[in-house]
Parts: structure tokens; sequence; C-alpha cells
């Protein structure tokens, strides 16, 4: 049983926001005791895990202009379409240091989700199971359809973590948590579409049943997990933090100056509820 929980939506380049929220919080010394992240949330989620405040800004918009961070270039040569060496190994282990030790003794739970290839269901990692392969975990929960190849671990083919479990509240509730934080990275109101290429997937990857099914399906769990979040806000049974502006900022932005603009939209709407926030866990 967990008193308090935080869950961090994907979204790409849209998980600036989840950054400068994750800074208000890592300004004010709020944490707690079970955390769960998608895709870009967990990248967001484990600078903030590991005590590092900036490091979020720094990694995600400091750097968006390097050659090898996002580019057509490393799509044609590589099949991805974020440099995943560049940002999974360049960038924590030489150019913006990411603090293991602390992460590694941090006292919460933190878990990454990923998704199953081949059966198509969610797939969670926690931290003190996988230390020495946490990078390559937060790497396969970050590995989107079509832009990157599957991660291999453990036996299983993994990749977004947003794909089979898109925002993980049922599994934060199932594992006991009594008081949900959602970090959302779309407005309130917004609903996913079902894809004009819901069919592409099968073709591309045959040999990944679950994965196709999955994704022509997503729109349907994204839409349902966000009604049923909304459900539980309505009853003050999850406090829910997500873009008071709509911004259209994409998955793959690489403008410096919208990203910063969301990311200090993260960080003051995190301001403007502290208190209520504060209130509502109890604090």
């Amino acid at each position: 049983m967990y008193n308090s929980g935080l869950i961090l939506e994907g979204g790409g380049m849209r998980g600036v926001y989840t950054a400068g929220v994750l800074e208000h919080f890592l300004e004010n010394e709020l944490f707690f005791p079970y955390v769960i992240g998608v895709s870009a949330g967990a990248c967001q989620g484990s600078s903030y895990v590991a005590r590092q405040p900036g490091r979020n800004k720094q990694v995600t918009i400091d750097y968006v202009k390097h050659q090898d961070y996002i580019s057509y270039k490393n799509l044609l040569l590589k099949k991805e379409l974020f440099g995943m060496d560049f940002i999974f190994d360049k960038l924590p282990n030489e150019l913006v240091p990411f603090d293991f030790e602390t992460f590694n003794n941090a006292a919460e739970k933190f878990l990454v989700g990923t998704t199953d290839c081949i059966t198509g269901e969610p797939v969670f990692f926690d931290k003190n199971d996988v230390p020495e392969d946490f990078l390559k975990i937060i790497r396969a929960s970050s590995t989107l359809p079509f832009m990157a190849p599957a991660i291999e671990f453990q036996g299983r083919t993994l990749m977004d973590g947003g794909i089979a479990d898109p925002i993980p509240i049922r599994k934060a509730m199932a594992d006991g948590v009594r008081k949900n934080v959602i970090v959302l990275t779309k407005p309130k109101g917004y609903r996913k579409k079902k894809s004009s290429l819901s069919w592409l997937p099968r073709y591309v990857y045959k040999e990944y049943k679950g994965l196709h099914t999955a994704l022509e399906t997503r729109y349907k769990l994204y839409n349902e997990t966000l009604d049923y979040i909304e459900e539980l806000e309505s009853k003050n049974e999850v406090f829910v933090i997500r873009p008071s502006k709509d911004l259209k900022v994409g998955r793959v932005e690489r403008n410096p100056d919208k990203l910063t603009q969301l990311y200090e939209v993260g960080f003051e709407d995190t301001k403007d509820s502290f208190g209520e926030l504060k209130d509502w866990l109890g604090e």
C-alpha cells in the first residue's frame, strides 16, 4: 500500500510539459513513494527520482537541435527518427551525466511501462529489479513504432510503453496506491482519433501480432483511459495536472522556443495548483 503515487504520461517531445511540472516538484521537494511512467514520462521521471533539477530541460530542449537528436537522416541511415544511442547513451553517460547512484538509492518505487510486441500486453519494470539495464528499459519504453527498432530484453521484444497502457492509472491502483497524481501532456477534452493508417502496422509488423493489434485499437484504449480518469477526477479521487493551454506542440517538435513555452506552462500550472495539491494529499 502506498499513500500517494505519481503517474506520468508519454507524448514524445510534449513531455517537456511534464519536465516543467517535475521541476516545480523538485524545487519544493515534493516526492512520492510510488512513481510510474511510460515513454517520455519515464524519461522525465528518471531525472526527477535522481534529484537532478534542470536536467530534463537541458536534455530535452537544449540538445533538441543537435544533429543526432531528431533527424530524417537518422531515419534513413539507422531507421531511427530519434537518435536512440545519442539520447540513451551519449547524453546520460557523457554530455549531461545521469546520477545513477542517487537514482539507484532513491527510496521511491519507480516503474517503467513497455509493450510486449508478441502479446501486445503491458510489461512493467521496477528500477530495483534491473539496475544495470535501466537505461535499456527506458529506451524500450520510448521506442516509437515506425521510428526505431524494437528492443530485445529478457526474452521479450519491447516497444513504446504508451501503446499497451498509455496512462497506467489502473496499474497504480492495482499496486495499492491510495492517492494518485496524474500528469497528462494534452489539454482537457482531448481525445485521440482513429488513424487513417491503422491498417499499416499489420503489414510493417507482421511478426508482431500483439503489437499491430494493440496499435490498431490504441485510440480506443487511450480515450477509455481518459474517460476513466475524468470520472475519477470528478469524484475527487485523483488529482490531474494537464496543460492549461494548447500550444500545438507535436510528438517530434524541434522548435526550442515552442518547447520552452510548454515547459514553462508545466511549471506555472503546477505552481498555480500546488497549494490545492498539497491540501488534497493531506500534507
